[in-house]
């Protein structure tokens, strides 16, 4: 795989697969994800110098071992590997800048005079890659240090706290206007003729069987007099619809059949028939509601 792909192609593939997975994996909204997240970015970064200085470390070794071979051997890997990108002029001097690393024939120069039974200690100097690594990693320190301890920036933690909470402004947002998900604190009475008949038509369909169809009440209560066992207005009407009435004895509830928006519709159908006044009604029941947010006529 190393031979078909060489390690100038494949390191930034590499790379950009792993930031092609941070844009798509996290929904960062507006903004590229790694603006939006530095430290994991600046993360990436220290991970892709890391892919880097593992790179240049094998193909120095490759370099080494190559030099050690015999001339014989070295005729049998030319004649496998007829084409080696490792092998090119510019790749060379590549190396040479990341490493600096001395011809093994000029080792004898760079001998100390330390000798720890027979191993001697070469005096060279540190891989470039390495001293970047290392500063790299100091200003990377810095800059932590700077941005959570010094100018007190969000961890984890606060960040999570402050997506969470945003999260729940925007779901208030989108309930105010989302029909298929209004409750009972947001619904509203709707008057509208059109949407008015086809509450009428739900009714119909669903609660004529308990109610009459003139709503003047039958196993059920009459809907067209002052009286309400749960209460009346649109909010408690739209509650009772969803919830059902009165345990054991009640209305059954309408949530698995109806929309919320259907039961909108019906339960604004239901209030504009108060005072209809149909034909032998049924006692009423429960007591008479008041809607204390109306408001008061002097």
């Amino acid at each position: 795989m190393k031979k078909l792909i060489p390690a100038y192609v494949r390191v930034p593939l590499i790379f950009f697969a792993v930031f092609g997975a941070m844009e798509y994996f996290i929904d960062s909204g507006d903004r590229a994800a790694f603006i939006k997240f530095p430290m994991v970015s600046l993360f990436l970064f220290v991970f892709l110098f890391l892919l880097i200085a593992i790179e240049i470390t094998m193909n120095a070794v490759e370099v080494i071992t190559y030099q050690l071979l015999t001339d014989e051997q070295k005729a049998k890997l030319e004649e496998v590997n007829s084409i080696s990108f490792k092998e090119s002029k510019w790749f060379k001097s590549l190396m040479k800048a990341l490493t600096k690393t001395e011809p093994i024939e000029n080792e004898g120069q760079l001998l100390l005079d330390h000798d720890y039974d027979g191993i001697k200690e070469l005096d060279n100097n540190l891989p470039p890659w390495w001293v970047y690594l290392f500063y790299g990693c100091i200003v990377f320190a810095a800059v932590y240090l700077i941005r959570f301890e010094v100018m007190d920036g969000d961890n984890q933690e606060m960040e999570l706290k402050k997506e969470l909470a945003q999260a729940k402004i925007d779901v208030a947002e989108y309930m105010k206007t989302a029909p298929d998900l209004m409750d009972e604190k947001t619904v509203t009475l709707l008057t509208d003729p059109a949407e008015l008949a086809i509450g009428k038509t739900i009714f119909t369909a669903n609660c004529v069987v308990c109610h009459r169809a003139d709503a003047g009440g039958q196993i059920g209560p009459n809907l067209t007099d002052e009286n309400w066992i749960l209460g009346g207005g649109i909010k408690n009407v739209f509650h009772t619809l969803v919830n059902g009435g009165r345990d054991g004895k009640g209305m059954i509830s309408w949530k698995g059949t109806l929309k919320p928006k259907e039961m909108q519709k019906v339960a604004s159908y239901v209030l504009s028939l108060r005072g209809s006044n149909p034909k032998d009604p049924k006692a009423p029941d429960g007591e008479i509601w008041v809607d204390d947010s109306a408001p008061v006529v002097k």
